[in-house]
């Protein structure tokens, strides 16, 4: 397979991209295979919203191949809260990113690589693209053990996933995006992927845990460019295409109008955690305080990421009722989010009486709340 060089990419996609929608013009061989030179997952998530939206798939197919930086990426309408451990993501500045086509949450490095099978809807067909990947990774190492379930996941070893599905269907077009687990690293995915927020309740669609294992483990003289060009040699014999990768900028303005715009929506707050469907936390949680424990209870509505309801239920003695009354004004409709909550609980402190004890306590109460977030 050969990868073309930027300049001449650039030029031979510029050809095929333009029309007057910004779309794929047909080509002689029907379909065609691009790859992303870029590594951020909000940048690649943009590639495919940018095809889907603008190009007239009627007389050809796009294969999409791209490789993520450290990235969890959750499905339309999950809960990140529900989905994943927030607090380490910051800790490892892992990034979050929330995709337009529905299914669970999955976890993204450069041992994992990407698929998207773009089509017309009348042509979608996952199961068709998952013996597709099985087929270029039995040709490559016939010994592997590994099949498509009814659940469109690849198992290895009749067991193990190293592939999960997801999808868009959109009016006229599709497509059908999937994950192959090469080299990724397993503790972190275990890590993040496991929520430490008690007491949620949502009806934003779960997750279903699954045992995993990379190919690598399987096969270590395996590679992910290996991979990657095995599954576009078997994609170029199935549409009777030339055996290239045509790689692209997804930064790149003029091949991709509006691009950087798509990008910047999928980063925003409003996006990533404001699409969150409704949830409700009731929780409990103790506070250590000098010699004495103090058990709190907190009650929260969430709605578009904002606290919409929220009761904090605590002796009267252990802070003024006017003070806590106050937090719990100024807690409704702002962000379910820990910058925004320690900002307003900072707002609040420089107003309460001047009280190292209240002070203390105060503290103690917003670090508590915060980390519930």
């Amino acid at each position: 397979m050969v990868l073309q060089s930027s300049l001449k990419n650039c030029l031979q996609l510029c050809c095929i991209l333009r029309s007057p929608k910004a779309g794929f013009r047909s080509t002689t061989s029907g379909s065609l295979i691009i790859q992303s030179i870029s590594n951020d997952v909000y940048q690649n998530l943009a590639v495919e919203d940018w095809i889907h939206d603008h190009v007239n798939l009627e007389n050809q197919q796009v294969l999409f191949l791209w490789r993520n930086s450290p990235a969890v990426v959750i499905g339309r309408h999950q809960n990140p809260w529900q989905e994943c451990n927030l607090r380490l993501l910051r800790q490892k500045s892992i990034k979050l990113a929330r995709r337009r086509s529905g299914g669970g949450t999955v976890y993204h490095d450069l041992g994992n690589i990407n698929l998207t099978f773009f089509t017309t809807r009348k042509k979608y067909e996952r199961m068709e693209n998952l013996k597709l990947v099985v087929k270029a990774l039995k040709a490559l190492r016939p010994q592997l053990d590994v099949h498509v379930t009814d659940r469109y996941d690849i198992l290895l070893n009749r067991q193990y996933k190293i592939s999960g599905t997801a999808a868009k269907l959109g009016r006229t077009t599709a497509y059908h995006h999937c994950t192959l687990l090469c080299n990724a690293d397993k503790f972190v995915l275990s890590s993040v992927l496991k929520s430490p927020y008690k007491g949620l309740k949502s009806n934003a669609t779960p997750s279903v845990p699954a045992s995993v294992k990379n190919l690598f483990e399987e096969d270590p003289s395996l590679t992910c460019e290996v991979l990657l060009d095995a599954i576009a040699e078997e994609y170029a014999t199935q549409h009777h295409i030339d055996h290239h990768i045509t790689l692209i900028n997804p930064a790149d303005e003029t091949v991709l109008p509006g691009i950087n715009n798509k990008t910047k929506e999928l980063q925003t707050w409003e996006w990533v955690y404001g699409k969150t469907p409704k949830f409700s936390i009731s929780t409990c949680f103790n506070m250590v305080y000098k010699d004495s424990v103090l058990d709190v209870k907190v009650d929260m509505d969430v709605k578009h990421g904002r606290i919409e309801v929220c009761n904090i239920d605590l002796p009267e003695q252990w802070l003024p009722p006017a003070l806590c009354s106050e937090l719990v004004k100024s807690l409704v409709g702002s962000k379910f989010c820990p910058n925004e909550t320690t900002t307003l609980a900072a707002t609040l402190l420089r107003v309460c009486p001047q009280d190292d004890e209240l002070h203390n306590r105060w503290n103690l109460l917003c670090e508590n709340m915060v980390m519930l977030m």
